[in-house]
C-alpha cells in the first residue's frame, strides 16, 4: 500500500552517529601530571573561619585558666608555702555566743511581724542530738517558742525524747517570740528541716541542718576556716558516726592531734564542728575510749549547759 505522505529525513545516518554521547556526563580530571599546574582552590566559607578562631580562642583561655589553678594547687600542698593556715585561723574574728542576739530579719528575711518557724522531722530511734544542743544555745540568745510533736506514722516515742526540751509553756504571746523551733518525731531516714513552709525545699541531713541553725549565731567566718568546719562535720557524721571501727580509731587519732593546738577543733571558739563531733562520740560510745586530748575537749563541752542537758536524754 502507498504511504499516505512522505517525511523528508533530518539527520543521516552518519551526523546522527557522530553526535552520540560516550557518557552519561563528564567530571574534571583529578589526576595531572607532574609540573602541571595546580588546580584553582576552593574559598573557605567566612563563617567556618570564625568558627575554627573561636575554637582557638578557648582553647587557649582553658589552657591559661589551668595553669593558674596549677599554681596555686602547688602552693597550697606544699609543706613551705607563703601562708600559714593555722596563722589564718587565728585571725579570724570569731563572735562568742553569749554575746547580744544577731538581727534575725537580716539573716531570715523580714516577715512583717510574723513569728520565724523551723520545722524539724527527725526518727526517734536515731535522735539527731547535734540539733537539740544547738536548740539549747540558740535559746540562750533568742526568745524561742519550743514545741515537740508526734507524727502518726511513729508509734511510741520516749518520754525523754518528748520532753527533749524541757518544760516549756507559752507564757507570753506568739507575736512575742524572736523564732519558733517545732520537732516532729517522724518516721523519716533521716532530718529533715523547713524554714518557710511555703516556699522552701527542705534541708535534709543533720549535718546540713546544724549548720543552718548555728549559722544564725551571725558568726562570720573566712573560706579556709568555713571549709574546715565542714570538713570535720563531714567527718564526724560519715566516718566517726557511721563509719568502721578502723575509720573510728583513725578520725579520734585526728581530732587528738588538732585538740593538742587549739582548745576546740576549730579555732579557739567553739563551732558547728564541735556540737557535731561530740554528738557523734556519745552516740557511737567511744567517748570513753577516746584520747587524752579529746577527753579534755569533751569535758569542756559537757561544762557547758545545752551539753550536759543533753546527756542526760543518753541516760
Amino acid at each position: 500500500m502507498p504511504a499516505m505522505y512522505t517525511v523528508r529525513p533530518l539527520h543521516s545516518a552518519g551526523v546522527l552517529a557522530e553526535h552520540l554521547p560516550t557518557c552519561m556526563y563528564r567530571l574534571p580530571n583529578l589526576h595531572r601530571a607532574p609540573g602541571a599546574a595546580a588546580p584553582p582552590q576552593e574559598e573557605v566559607d567566612p563563617s567556618l573561619q570564625a568558627l575554627e578562631s573561636r575554637q582557638e580562642e578557648i582553647l587557649k583561655r582553658l589552657y591559661e585558666l589551668k595553669s593558674a589553678v596549677d599554681g596555686l594547687s602547688k602552693m597550697i600542698q606544699t609543706p613551705d608555702a607563703d601562708f600559714d593556715v593555722t596563722n589564718i585561723i587565728q585571725t579570724d574574728e570569731f563572735s562568742p555566743l553569749t554575746t547580744n542576739g544577731a538581727d534575725l530579719d537580716l539573716m531570715l528575711g523580714k516577715d512583717y511581724g510574723a513569728l520565724k518557724d523551723v520545722v524539724i522531722n527527725a526518727n526517734p530511734s536515731l535522735p539527731p542530738l547535734s540539733l537539740l544542743v544547738i536548740h539549747s544555745l540558740l535559746c540562750e540568745r533568742y526568745k524561742i517558742l519550743s514545741a515537740v510533736h508526734t507524727h502518726s506514722s511513729v508509734k511510741s516515742v520516749p518520754e525523754n525524747l518528748l520532753k527533749c526540751f524541757g518544760e516549756h509553756t507559752k507564757k507570753k504571746p506568739r507575736h512575742e517570740y524572736q523564732l519558733g523551733f517545732t520537732l516532729i518525731w517522724k518516721d523519716v531516714p533521716k532530718p529533715q528541716m523547713k524554714f518557710s513552709i511555703q516556699t522552701m525545699c527542705p534541708i535534709e541531713g543533720e549535718g546540713n541542718i546544724a549548720r543552718f541553725l548555728f549559722s544564725l549565731f551571725g558568726q562570720k567566718y573566712n573560706a579556709v576556716t568555713s571549709t574546715l568546719i565542714d570538713s570535720w562535720v563531714d567527718t564526724a557524721l560519715f566516718q566517726l558516726k557511721e563509719g568502721s571501727s578502723k575509720e573510728r580509731g583513725a578520725v579520734l587519732r585526728s581530732m587528738n592531734a588538732a585538740l593538742g593546738k587549739s582548745s576546740w577543733l576549730v579555732g579557739s571558739e567553739l563551732t558547728v564542728a564541735d556540737v557535731v563531733a561530740w554528738c557523734a562520740l556519745q552516740q557511737t560510745g567511744t567517748a570513753n575510749t577516746a584520747p587524752a586530748n579529746v577527753q579534755k575537749w569533751m569535758k569542756s563541752c559537757e561544762n557547758l549547759a545545752p551539753f550536759s542537758s543533753v546527756m542526760k536524754l543518753l541516760k
